[in-house]
């Protein structure tokens, strides 16, 4: 995840990259040139701040369409010398889908660059991807010359092509060839390559072993440290103990929870936690308070507290809520999932705090918005209606229309009709079941909806449920 450079929301580039819907209308009612560049800067400089989760390419590829917008831009920049040097898939990997998406619409050009890029692009394996899904067979067997090329019949680069063969994510064309006798041997050596490899790694033994005490799984943990991400590390642990560690292990847990080293005794906080013993509490509080403890611990200590779903969790979190650290802030977001009515003050309080000092992209808005909703915290209404404004974010967006579902008698007929024409297809969901049905845009897009072939089976379920089978 990154920071990408965010437009103001009120511009229409702003717009256009948090894929609000508001950018589809704006960018249709402005001169065309103005449109098309922003759009350009928006495919070719993604701006999602987590690039493998939000959704945009639909969006654009449509806002594509309306403006009968060329891909003179796109292709200088997936042909760009950049493309040898900076081969990761975020560079390109937007534009590809967008391309993708605009083949599904019927856009030969789209198609023709996709084939070209795969043939000699950096990031081949997406644009073949795409492909795959919108190509018929005669395009993608013109690919197989150069896609094979790329490996030379050496032994590194037959490994190479059988690891490419078993991840890749979309199979067809690699059975496609397969089945030519130009290249079937090979495909075939590498498709059984790639299965053993992948028997190996199951057979390959990378932790515990029965037999283990809760010592030995705590060292391990520990280890861990230097080989891979802590967090991966202790997380596993903690499984770990659930398997090997019995009722006469709780004083070395406990005494691990309070002094062991900050991988063990993550392992050991997350391990009690799930077991709701009586002391988890006390000891999260102490790890996560101890000014002294490192940001591993705490936040272990705080992610162990996150997903305990006891009475007692809730009671002690309505203690900590007012705190003003980071244990307060736990607190408040546990009160948000599952505290009851009377912690609508709290949850509140925290939402507003934590849009003041940390803006409308802070991580730990998720679930105060998530809970402002869930509590039906009417007077929440005007900061969600400021992240739904201001976030980058189009996922959490997306939840601040959901709260405001709720919480904002004005909704239906406000940010409602906007989010149908959103990059999220959850948002344009809620959307469908919302706006109301006065404006004579909500009813046409709709329809256009409804009729879409890229559009996801949700939306059109619940479009279809406003406007019944006659409008489809």
């Amino acid at each position: 995840m990154f920071d990408p450079d965010i437009a103001p929301s009120g511009t229409l580039l702003g717009l256009l990259q948090r894929g609000r819907g508001d950018g589809t209308l704006h960018a249709l009612a402005a001169p065309r040139a103005e449109a098309l560049a922003a759009l350009n800067d928006s495919v070719l400089r993604d701006p999602r701040r987590d690039w493998q989760v939000e959704n945009r390419s639909l969006y654009y590829a449509r806002l594509y369409m309306q403006l009968d917008g060329g891909l003179e831009q796109v292709e200088r920049h997936l042909f760009h010398p950049d493309d040898l040097v900076d081969t990761g898939e975020e560079r390109t990997g937007l534009a590809l889908a967008v391309l993708g998406h605009l083949a599904a619409y019927g856009r030969d050009a789209a198609r023709l660059l996709l084939r070209s890029y795969a043939a000699a692009g950096s990031n081949w394996r997406w644009a073949l991807d795409e492909l795959a899904l919108r190509d018929d067979d005669a395009g993608l067997m013109t690919l197989a010359p150069a896609v094979l090329a790329r490996f030379p019949e050496t032994e590194q680069g037959e490994a190479e092509l059988a690891a490419a063969v078993r991840d890749a994510f979309e199979p067809r064309p690699w059975r496609l060839w397969a089945e030519d006798p130009r290249y079937g041997a090979r495909l075939a050596a590498a498709g059984e390559q790639g299965s053993f490899d992948r028997w190996q790694r199951q057979l390959r033994p990378s932790g515990p072993r029965p037999g283990w005490s809760v010592t030995e799984v705590l060292a391990w943990a520990q280890q861990g440290l230097d080989l891979e991400p802590a967090e991966q590390r202790h997380h596993a642990a903690a499984r770990c103990l659930g398997a090997v560690a019995g009722p006469e292990d709780r004083p070395e847990l406990l005494r691990a929870a309070r002094s062991a080293p900050d991988a063990a005794r993550a392992a050991v906080l997350h391990h009690l936690a799930e077991r709701g013993d009586p002391e988890t509490l006390d000891l999260i509080e102490n790890a996560a308070a101890d000014p002294f403890s490192s940001d591993q611990l705490a936040s272990a200590a705080l992610a162990a507290f996150a997903r305990m779903r006891s009475v007692a969790a809730v009671e002690r979190a309505r203690l900590w809520a007012p705190r003003p650290d980071r244990l307060g802030a736990a607190a408040a977001a546990v009160l948000a999932r599952r505290g009851a009515r009377r912690d609508a003050e709290h949850v509140l309080a925290a939402l507003r705090r934590t849009v003041r000092e940390e803006g409308p992209d802070a991580d730990g808005l998720w679930d105060l918005v998530d809970g402002t909703g869930r509590l039906g915290v009417n007077c929440a209404a005007p900061v969600l209606r400021h992240i739904y404004r201001e976030t980058s974010s189009s996922h959490l967006r997306g939840r601040a229309a959901g709260a405001l579902a709720t919480t904002d008698p004005g909704f239906a007929s406000g940010f409602a009709v906007e989010c149908l024409w959103d990059c999220e297809e959850t948002t344009r969901e809620l959307a469908a079941r919302h706006a109301a049905t006065g404006d004579d845009r909500v009813e046409e897009q709709l329809r256009r909806l409804a009729a879409d072939p890229a559009e996801e089976d949700e939306v059109q379920t619940a479009v279809r449920s406003r406007i019944g089978p006659e409008g489809s």
